[in-house]
């Protein structure tokens, strides 16, 4: 979730400070876009860093 509201923040400020002004960009003329594209591009890259948790079973092996 962290991910998704730093995207979210990070596609706002893109819009804000460089965003389109001709209005003929698809993500960033629109700051409603720009904030969505951010929110799911941030959580893409965050769940890159998710750990996986493994379950073992009482022997130490993997449970599959």
């Amino acid at each position: 979730m962290a991910g998704v509201f730093i995207g979210a923040i990070a596609g706002y400020l893109y819009w804000k400070f460089i965003g389109c002004t001709s209005g003929t960009c698809a993500i960033t003329s629109n700051p409603l876009n720009s904030t969505i594209y951010g929110a799911v591009m941030g959580g893409l890259l965050f769940s890159i860093f998710k750990k996986d948790k493994k379950q073992f079973d009482i022997s130490g092996n993997n449970k599959q």
